[in-house]
């Protein structure tokens, strides 16, 4: 498991500033509902009558005056958009950035074999969107606890369970795409993480593009509809995983017959 460390140590400070940072985020947006749950009940009802950007975001299905509601809104997208850009640039580097930083030679002249260089990448990949998870779910607990407030115990499970699932699919794909790149992709992995958040936004918006949420991951992690219905759409999370795992065996397909350039 040397490699597995190795890839640990060197994504160590990028982690801990992804994780701080969203973790700060969303203990910010929490420390500010008391203050704002006094004018919670006219913010509900100017967000209720906005149109395609109620719909967009979820906050026509979703009370902005309740903790649960407002921590879907607010919290959850920056935790699925700000994991799913980690998730995505974590996937994107890891088995590319050997050709790009020129260190791909000396790794594989090593007595490994290469389904082991791909499987150390792939669980470092893994453990450190676990970790990041981990901590943020906890940040998120203990910000109920400071500011006074229960949430729904199966609501918050079931929202954090599923940004995770949907950081690991990103992550996946992406992985992927990294087998078949020779230089940084960090362009292409942020730019279809972005790509599958908007897919998102405009299935919520026309109903003639309900389609697309066989495609996006982030139709699984709608926080309004865990919300409303407290459980996931299990279709839509199998197909996710489904993604996740053809990104995984291409990129075991690709790199264990691909011409490294040193």
């Amino acid at each position: 498991m040397t490699l597995f460390f190795h890839e640990l140590r060197q994504n160590r400070i990028s982690l801990c500033v992804w994780t701080t940072a969203i973790a700060l985020m969303l203990l910010i947006c929490m420390i500010m509902f008391p203050e704002m749950n006094t004018d919670m009940e006219g913010l509900t009802d100017m967000f209720s009558n906005m149109g395609s950007f109620t719909q967009a975001f979820g906050m026509d299905r979703l009370n902005f005056g309740d903790v649960m509601g407002f921590y879907a809104i607010e919290c959850g997208n920056i935790l699925s958009i700000g994991g799913g850009f980690f998730a995505a640039l974590l996937g994107i580097n890891a088995l590319a950035k050997e050709e790009k930083e020129k260190t791909a030679e000396f790794l594989l002249t090593h007595p490994i074999r290469r389904r082991t260089v791909i499987f150390q990448k792939l669980l470092a990949v893994i453990f450190q969107l676990i970790i990041m998870n981990l901590f943020v779910m906890a940040v998120s607990a203990a910000s109920f606890v400071l500011i006074g407030e229960e949430p729904a115990v199966r609501e918050f499970l079931l929202l954090h369970g599923a940004y995770t699932v949907l950081q690991l699919e990103i992550a996946g794909i992406c992985f992927g795409i990294s087998a078949f790149l020779r230089h940084s992709g960090v362009g292409a992995g942020l730019g279809l993480a972005a790509l599958l958040y908007f897919l998102n936004i405009f299935k919520n918006i026309s109903s003639q593009a309900e389609f697309l949420k066989y495609i996006t991951p982030f139709a699984y992690a709608e926080a309004a509809d865990i919300i409303s219905d407290s459980a996931i759409d299990l279709r839509l999370l199998a197909l996710g995983i489904l993604y996740a795992a053809i990104g995984i065996a291409a990129a075991f397909a690709k790199y264990t017959k691909k011409d490294i350039r040193a």
